[in-house]
């Protein structure tokens, strides 16, 4: 059984927010800075610390 990556991260991030329900702002806050982060010089130093 094949699930899409983008899925399980969903289901992952959905479960974690109602069972530790953390304040919103720090949602939208790593959500950007995950983003930002993903695209910007520092990409492939963080690719090389996650794996």
């Amino acid at each position: 059984m094949h699930v899409p990556l983008w899925f399980v991260v969903l289901v992952v991030a959905v479960l974690g927010i109602q069972l530790a329900r953390p304040p919103w702002w720090l949602v939208v806050l790593l959500l950007l800075g995950g983003y930002l982060v993903a695209n910007s010089f520092l990409a492939p130093a963080v690719a090389g610390l996650l794996g």
